[in-house]
């Protein structure tokens, strides 16, 4: 199935080749720093293919960036604080789908915000995996609303049930995973460090 027709896929290409931009690293250099390959990486800038979560999280962890903050970021610009106070609709907001899980990610919190909080929805044995580097200079909540989920920290297994919640310490290779035949609801909290 296509995800070119997710609203966010144009936003998330802009943004990643504005963090390119802002290091003033070429295609190579993000391949390099994320192990993603450089014909991918300009096929997402072009907007012809959307990320998968497993790939956003290279790309994000490449940019000192939480997956969050490059959603967030993707999804607002440095302009539209006013737009973001108040009121944000469900059915205003956008959600990210990841083409090869299904994997689904509602931005709640805007760029603004002082904590980022994305209510995530895990389908039924989906398993997204994050390098150890897409979780550094942040402090991060996972909990988990309705589901289970089964949540590797590192070397770590943690089965998590709703209403169940971890806070994560220092970064390490994390693997959100459901095991189960049902969908798996979380919200992940965090706060953000310093961007580089």
């Amino acid at each position: 199935m296509s995800n070119i027709v997710d609203p966010l896929v144009g936003q998330i290409a802009a943004r990643i080749r504005t963090e390119r931009e802002r290091r003033r690293w070429t295609l190579a250099q993000l391949a390099d720093a994320s192990g993603v390959s450089q014909a991918m990486i300009s096929r997402i800038e072009r907007g012809e293919s959307s990320p998968t979560a497993v790939v956003l999280g290279k790309l994000s962890a490449a940019f000192q960036l939480s997956v969050a903050s490059l959603l967030a970021l993707a999804e607002g610009t440095e302009d539209d604080t006013d737009a973001v106070l108040g009121v944000r609709r469900r059915d205003d907001a956008a959600e990210w789908r990841d083409p090869a899980t299904g994997y689904r990610r509602r931005q709640i919190t805007s760029p603004h915000f002082p904590a980022e909080i994305a209510e995530i929805r895990l389908p039924a044995g989906a398993r997204v995996p994050y390098p150890a580097a897409a979780f550094a200079f942040v402090r991060q909540v996972v909990w988990v609303l309705d589901g289970h989920l089964t949540f590797h920290d590192g070397d770590a297994v943690h089965e998590l049930d709703a209403g169940d919640t971890i806070e994560l310490g220092a970064p390490a290779e994390r693997v959100f995973a459901n095991t189960t035949d049902t969908a798996c609801r979380y919200a992940v909290i965090l706060t953000r460090g310093a961007r580089p």
